[in-house]
């Protein structure tokens, strides 16, 4: 992902960032809320980890994205 110079689409960036970070909190959780509860459906549990764990890295790549990069 190259580094945006826009203000608006840094701007539209970050927002995106937040919002994932919220989707990431919900599903972690509806994963311990799953996980207390002894008829849960284990597959269920284990694809909300995933879309969590993609998110994680969805993220990392989108704030490597926000920091400016330095001359060498």
């Amino acid at each position: 992902m190259t580094q945006p110079t826009d203000p608006g689409e840094l701007a539209r960036l970050a927002q995106r960032v937040v919002e994932l970070k919220l989707e990431h909190r919900d599903l972690d959780a509806a994963i311990v809320r799953l996980q207390l509860d002894p008829d849960a459906d284990e597959l269920a549990v284990k694809r909300l980890k995933k879309r969590k764990l993609q998110l994680k890295d969805c993220i990392a790549k989108m704030e490597s994205s926000l920091i400016p990069d330095e001359p060498a």
